[in-house]
Formats: structure tokens, C-alpha cells, sequence
């Protein structure tokens, strides 16, 4: 079997009447496997080998011997053993209230007799895409549920592959690591990846972000105070120094600590000791030390903010976070892994990403990055009701990002910021017609965007003039 004919979804054809299966399997052999059932029970038994993507099934198939309406049965029969299984019914043209039946039973959708074979092949075609992504969904489910270590940082751009070697050589020794990049980026993610992946993955993993500690509480918190030696300390604390031994201690934002707390965090690096504020203890740790900063230390340490002995201490294996803008090929596979993500954290349908949303995220600049790129994906998945994600809810800044037309294509409407939006708006609902054969559901489902909401731009923009 070649790849291309195993990549092709099977529909399960289930009627009683020979000539219309005959008719629907040439309407649909050409783009599908077609396997054929006269009756529920024989279709039971396709269902349960496994095999089948999509059921195209006659409501009006004669009810069995106990009575049961074989048509409806077959409908909860799918749901039952493969719910993720598209059924789509084919009904007389007096009997919708029978077809509205099925779709509350759990049907995708259905269509008339006497049929239009390019309909039947348009909507087998559909749910065979919905049920190819639900498939997807799922293995990229299992794939989330099993990632560890640097699995976890998805993307496979030349800069992100050249870190993570150099990130899983490191990993194996108890070298300090100096972890540069932007804000966003995913410096705790490779922190803790290098965690996982080395000899101190049982022991804890503890996270500071010396940004957001006040500069009156540093000290304690990074290295823990004896009972009173602090205003309102009623009792011992342990640091995260402490907390860590054994471990890895992440220290982000490290260009934040001010002096005194660095000539402090020095000496640790130094002789692996330290004492709590108000003791006189000296505790030993045996501890795997990550720091972090978005700020160039280097340059820090040329303006006099930054001790250079320490930062030569921290800086033994360097490692930089490519920004985002510069894995521009790897948005897609990024916002496909937050869209699932997202989806089962609300537990929301999964959505495919339309490819007019894939453009317009590669074309955009992301100065938040990878976690700006997760916000706004978590967004569309929250606003978006539809099967696709699209334009709609995409925010306005990102619009501006995208092509509107070449310069000498420019009408005197779009010379305005608001006339280019709109003239983008309009090229692409024009596009998403002629993809979808004018068929403006299928269109409004394409862009992500509903039914009325289309409509009304139909109306605005002037689109069928």
C-alpha cells in the first residue's frame, strides 16, 4: 500500500438499498477508502475492527426484530464504540425532524435525498478532516503526558538545536550553567530540563526569580534566618539554598541581586557554605547551581553593576535561548502544542489552525516570545467556538503584520491604516468563498469565525459585489 492511499480516511457506507451505496461509493472512492454495511449489525462489526474514520449511514433502514429503528441505532452503536467517529446521516426531504433527531443523538451533520455527490463529498470530507485531527489531538496528548526533560522544548530550528546539544552534554556534569536569553524565552524550562536529565533528577528542583523578591527579604530568602533574628521571625526558616541540597537551585534574573547579596552568593559558589541570618551555624549544601538573565552581564560587568569575579563563576557553560523571531518555522508546531494544551486545561473541543492564523503568526515579530505566543493561543482556543482557529480574535497588532497588498495594488481606501484592515479582511473572506466553492458555511468554518458574524461581513465589506 503506498503512503498516499494509506493516508486516505475510510467511510463506512451503511444502507439497506445497493444502488444508493453504489451511488455513494463512486461519489467517494476516488478520495476514500469505502467499505459497505446493509444493516446496524453489520456495521457494529466495522466499527469494532477499528478501522473506520467517517460513517455515512441511511436513517430509514428497516428496523431490526426487536423494532429498534436501525438508522438512529446506528448513530448510538458509533458514539458508543469509536465517539470520535464523524456519523453523518442521509434523510428523506420530509424527514428533518427525523435528521435533527440524529444530531442530538450525536450525529456531525447530515444531508438530503436525492443528493448532490460533490455535498456528500464536501462534508465526508470535512468530518474526515475533524476526525483526522481528533486523532492527532490524541497523539499529541500521549506525546504531552510522556515529555520530560528537553522534550519538553519543542521546536527544531539550527540556533535551538545547537543550545540544546550543548545543553544535554551539561546536563550530565554538576557544571554551573549561565542561562541567557529574552524575556519569554523559556529559561525555567531549560533549567529544569537539565535538571531532569541529569544525575540530580530525584533530588528538588527550586526556582527563585530574583526580580520579584524585595531587596529587604533577599538575603533570607535565599539563605534561610534563625528564630527572632528578623522582625516578626517567630521561627527558624530554611533558604532555598537549603531547600535545594541535593538538588539543582535556579536562580533567574540574577542580574537583579544587588551588591551586598553578591558578594554573599560568591562565597557559596566558592566553598558550597554558607550561615542563616542570625546564626553562626555554617551549613554545608551540595547543590547544582542554574542562574539566568535577560540582561547582557557582560555589560553589566563593564558599567560597574555586576562583580565580575561572580560573574565569571556563574558564566562556566553559557547557553542562549534563540527569541522567537528567529524560529520562525518553529510558531507552527509551538502554537499546535499550546492549542492542545490549552484546550484540555478548559476542556474545550481541539481546534485545527487555519492557515491564514499559521501565516500571521510566523509573519509577526513576537517580543514576548514563546510565552506571548502560548497567551495568545490560549486566548483564541477560550473565544473561538468553532473547529478552527482563525482571524477573529487574533489581536489588532498582529493584524498589521500581514501583507495587504503590493504597493502598486493599493486603492485609495487602504492608504489608511483601518482601510488596509479592511481591505485584508475582505481578500479574505473572498479567498476562503473561493476555497470553499461559495459555500459560506464552509467558508465562515475555514476562517475560524461564525456563521453570523460572516454573514455580517458579507454585508459590510461588500463582498458579493
Amino acid at each position: 500500500m503506498t503512503e498516499e492511499a494509506r493516508d486516505r480516511a475510510t467511510v463506512l457506507i451503511v444502507d439497506d438499498d445497493q444502488m444508493l451505496r453504489r451511488q455513494l461509493y463512486w461519489a467517494l472512492e476516488g478520495e476514500h477508502h469505502v467499505l459497505e454495511a446493509e444493516t446496524r449489525a453489520a456495521a457494529v462489526v466495522q466499527l469494532g475492527r477499528g478501522d473506520v474514520d467517517v460513517v455515512l449511514c441511511d436513517l430509514h433502514l428497516p428496523p431490526d426484530l426487536d423494532g429498534i429503528t436501525e438508522g438512529l441505532a446506528v448513530v448510538e452503536a458509533a458514539r458508543a464504540l469509536r465517539p470520535s467517529v464523524p456519523v453523518i446521516v442521509i434523510t428523506g426531504t420530509h424527514s428533518k425532524q427525523a435528521a435533527l433527531d440524529a444530531i442530538r443523538a450525536g450525529a456531525y451533520g447530515f444531508f438530503e435525498k436525492p443528493f448532490n455527490e460533490e455535498e456528500v463529498a464536501h462534508i465526508a470530507r470535512q468530518a474526515a478532516r475533524v476526525r483526522r485531527l481528533e486523532q492527532e489531538n490524541l497523539r499529541l496528548r500521549a506525546t504531552l503526558d510522556a515529555q520530560h526533560g528537553f522534550s519538553r522544548l519543542t521546536g527544531s530550528a539550527p540556533a535551538l538545536e545547537r543550545m540544546l546539544k550543548q545543553a544535554r552534554a551539561v546536563a550530565e556534569t554538576t557544571a554551573t550553567i549561565l542561562i541567557a536569553g529574552e524575556n519569554g524565552t523559556g529559561k525555567e524550562l531549560l533549567a529544569r530540563a537539565v535538571h531532569e536529565e541529569s544525575a540530580r533528577a530525584a533530588g528538588p528542583f527550586i526556582a527563585v526569580s530574583c526580580a520579584a523578591l524585595p531587596e529587604a527579604l533577599i538575603e533570607s530568602e535565599l539563605f534561610g534566618h534563625e528564630k527572632g533574628a528578623l522582625t516578626g521571625a517567630a521561627q527558624l526558616k530554611r533558604g532555598r539554598f537549603e531547600l535545594a541540597d541535593g538538588g539543582t537551585l535556579f536562580l533567574d534574573e540574577i542580574g537583579e541581586l544587588s551588591a551586598n547579596v553578591q558578594v554573599k552568593l560568591l562565597r557559596v559558589l566558592q566553598e558550597r557554605a554558607f550561615e542563616r541570618l542570625g546564626g553562626t551555624k555554617t551549613l554545608n549544601v551540595d547543590i547544582r547551581l542554574v542562574a539566568a538573565s535577560n540582561r547582557d552581564l557582560e555589560q553589566e560587568v563593564a558599567a560597574g553593576r555586576f562583580r565580575s569575579d561572580l560573574f565569571y563563576r556563574l558564566n562556566v557553560v553559557p547557553l542562549t535561548l534563540p527569541p522567537l523571531r528567529e524560529r520562525r518555522d518553529d510558531v507552527p508546531v509551538l502554537a499546535a502544542h499550546f492549542a492542545a494544551k490549552t484546550a484540555e486545561k478548559h476542556s474545550r473541543t481541539r481546534a485545527e489552525l487555519d492557515p491564514a492564523l499559521v501565516e500571521a503568526l510566523q509573519d509577526y515579530d513576537w517580543p514576548g516570545n514563546v510565552r506571548e505566543l502560548e497567551n495568545v493561543i490560549e486566548r483564541l482556543v477560550v473565544l473561538t467556538t468553532g473547529a478552527r482557529l482563525g482571524l477573529e480574535y487574533l489581536p489588532e497588532k498582529m493584524l498589521r503584520s500581514l501583507p495587504v497588498a503590493d504597493a502598486g495594488d493599493t486603492s485609495p481606501d487602504e492608504a489608511t491604516f483601518e482601510g488596509a484592515v479592511l481591505a485584508l479582511k475582505r481578500r479574505l473572506l473572498v479567498s476562503a468563498l473561493h476555497h470553499e466553492h461559495n459555500n459560506k458555511a464552509a467558508a465562515a468554518k475555514r476562517l475560524g469565525i461564525s456563521r453570523s458574524y460572516f454573514h455580517r461581513l458579507i454585508g459590510d465589506l461588500n463582498v458579493e459585489k
